[in-house]
């Protein structure tokens, strides 16, 4: 069982606080009252202690060229509008967009090689149990069938 701690006396905990404050060096220090008020002046923001880190310049998005005006197609039915090509498509935004192909492309094929490994690892279960599953269902067939039918008579 646990057995409490012998409680320190109220005196020896007092020596404590004040060998501490001694330490401390705040020997005449008293501690502020609950009606002292602060000075909300003298309390340093967040904002004043650190620097605000200066924000890049968005690059300005290349206007699109005024798509042509689509034909209009046989049989009433008027054709999905083309997507405007860009003026000037500038070599970040190509690089950007070649990136996220290869992303695109790197995910498709992650997912295709990880659903192949999983039909394998099931056909591996699947041939590990469906032994036992046969052998458990005939089992379980017989010990019906001898209680619904009668017995064979020879």
């Amino acid at each position: 069982m646990d057995n409490p701690k012998p409680g320190h006396k109220p005196t020896q905990l007092l020596h404590d606080l004040e060998s501490i404050r001694s330490l401390l060096g705040e020997e005449n220090a008293d501690p502020p009252l609950l009606t002292d008020s602060i000075d909300p002046q003298s309390i340093p923001l967040l904002s004043d202690v650190v620097p605000a880190e200066p924000q890049p310049e968005p690059a300005p998005a290349p206007a699109p060229a005024p798509a042509p005006a689509p034909a209009p197609a046989e049989g009433g039915a008027s054709p999905a509008p083309a997507r405007p090509a860009p003026a000037a498509a500038s070599p970040l935004r190509a690089q950007v967009e070649q990136a996220g192909r290869r992303s695109t492309d790197n995910l498709r094929r992650l997912d295709s090689e990880l659903r192949a490994a999983a039909e394998l690892i099931l056909q591996d279960v699947i041939d590990d149990f469906v032994p036992q599953i046969e052998a458990e269902l005939k089992r379980r067939l017989e010990a019906r069938l001898s209680r619904l039918l009668p017995p064979r008579r020879n």
